[in-house]
């Protein structure tokens, strides 16, 4: 069988960065990562109680922080920031008030900054998140797939492979289906891939969906 790795982690240090960027000593080093993902969770949770209803989904593409002694700098890759902070300067301060409350961190200050993604249909989990509104309305699953590569062949893409796993239309029997457009060349370490992975809960039980997107070669 075909040995699975994440084209993300398999691409560090050639056509992939790091989202997190920070120095800590090995016995110190667990407790950054549960900060990060601390930061993030508190991030969406946000975003999710704040969005505007008509609007569906967060539409957050990334997230990145980078950590200095005494400072937390925290970037929001956004596909739609209208959408979802309403009177933007208000909106991250109270995001970052809720970030600070919750992180309970003394000694080092909190800076969150927004940048507007050019291409939102470009980003894996902007589409994953499309594809899982979709879903949840009782879209077909075919319909939603082939939508959203419809609206990311518009960014120009190389290539996309989605992927959808569970109990699809509320069958009995577990299943996976996927449809791939153009090349999807997953070995070749020097081919800019961005990929996600997304869980949604539908009444038939939780489903998993997968996006990889081939952006460009080096």
């Amino acid at each position: 069988m075909g040995q699975k790795i994440n084209p993300l982690g398999f691409r560090l240090g050639t056509t992939q960065r790091h989202h997190s960027f920070w120095f800590a000593q090995p016995k110190n080093y667990s407790v950054g990562l549960q900060e990060d993902e601390k930061i993030r969770n508190c991030i969406k949770n946000y975003v999710q109680k704040n969005k505007r209803i008509s609007s569906g989904f967060e539409g957050i593409a990334r997230i990145g922080i980078k950590k200095r002694i005494d400072l937390i700098q925290v970037i929001i890759h956004i596909g739609f920031p209208n959408l979802l902070i309403e009177g933007q300067t208000r909106g991250i301060e109270e995001l970052q008030m809720n970030v600070q409350k919750e992180f309970h961190s003394v000694n080092r200050r909190l800076n969150i900054a927004i940048t507007r993604v050019e291409k939102p249909y470009g980003q894996p989990n902007i589409l994953a998140e499309y594809i899982a509104l979709q879903l949840k309305n009782r879209v077909s699953f075919r319909k939603a797939m082939k939508k959203a590569i419809e609206l990311a062949e518009q960014t120009d893409t190389k290539g996309i492979q989605v992927q959808i796993a569970g109990r699809i239309d509320g069958k009995e029997i577990a299943r996976v289906e996927w449809i791939r457009e153009g090349r999807v060349p997953l070995q070749t370490i020097c081919a800019k891939i961005d990929h996600c992975s997304y869980t949604i809960r539908t009444i038939y039980g939780v489903l998993g969906i997968k996006i990889w997107i081939f952006v460009d070669e080096e």
